[in-house]
């Protein structure tokens, strides 16, 4: 079924579990992360970015979606990930995404408040949540290039949430996008004094963990049980599918796309049902 993000997430708040979001590159990584969820019985988040949407469309990957969510019997939200302008954001809302991030991290803290709230007034209107950003993943994933990142400031997260109105607010607490080099150190510290801010404030909203591909297992528990609802994989679905294409193309024989698009889609199961377990969604639906 497709559905927006908000109630999955406010039920992994309630529940003290996160649910994944999984981007995807193709029809056959789509239909392996909803396959997962279903084996699974999880609720499931789908992302594109937007160097994906630029491959084939905001209206392409939503058809794709939206195809298969409706033929799913697990909740399945379409989701804008690190969405870098506010014509991308309106554009991913009208073209029926189901969740959108507006990404103003690489701005200053107002300008990034503005466009933020700017977006949250459009999609509110069409019930549609809003993800955004403060302080900044680091590392560097298609287009989108963090550097060495900037954590999330706890008294500037809570200002942030009530001068914004967002739904979910992804924080920096260590992660990075793309392959880590060597074992990331989180601040999970961090994590747990942004989280008691903003209760403290009134705005108890869930949070989000970008950069969570290579991560431990004991490191994504850690971060969940301290607030995260929300952890986003990419760049190890994207290596799982490669390697199981690239194993059947090494005979030379092989031609049909079927042939290693097969392959793609059950290296991808796997890698997300091992996920969907760490994140604590399973048996959710």
């Amino acid at each position: 079924m497709y559905v927006t993000s908000e109630k999955m997430l406010l039920d992994a708040q309630r529940g003290n579990y996160a649910v994944g979001a999984f981007n995807f590159e193709n029809m056959e990584m789509c239909m392996a992360i909803i396959a997962a969820a279903e084996q699974l019985r999880a609720p499931v988040i789908l992302q594109t970015t937007p160097s994906t949407v630029k491959y084939a469309g905001i209206e392409m990957f939503r058809s794709v979606a939206f195809t298969l969510a409706s033929r799913a019997t697990v909740p399945v939200a379409l989701h804008l990930d690190h969405g870098d302008s506010f014509d991308l954001a309106l554009r991913a809302i009208a073209g029926g995404y189901s969740s959108v991030m507006i990404d103003g991290s690489h701005s200053p803290f107002e300008q990034n408040i503005a466009i933020t709230r700017s977006v949250v007034n459009i999609a509110s209107a069409k019930k549609i949540p809003v993800e955004a950003e403060l302080g900044k993943v680091g590392g560097k994933e298609d287009d989108l290039d963090g550097g060495k990142g900037g954590y999330t400031d706890p008294d500037d997260a809570l200002e942030f949430v009530k001068q914004t109105g967002i739904s979910s607010l992804a924080v920096a607490i260590g992660t990075a996008h793309g392959v880590y080099q060597g074992e990331p150190i989180l601040d999970v510290e961090r994590l747990k004094q942004i989280r008691k801010t903003l209760i403290e404030g009134g705005h108890d909203i869930p949070l989000v963990l970008h950069g969570a591909s290579g991560l431990s297992e004991s490191a994504v528990k850690a971060c969940i049980a301290e607030g995260i609802c929300k952890v986003n994989f990419a760049t190890e679905l994207r290596q799982a599918y490669t390697a199981a294409a690239r194993e059947v193309l090494a005979d030379e024989a092989v031609f049909d796309p079927k042939k290693y698009g097969k392959a793609g889609i059950s290296a991808v199961i796997d890698a997300v049902k091992a996920r969907i377990m760490v994140c604590g969604c399973n048996g959710k639906v």
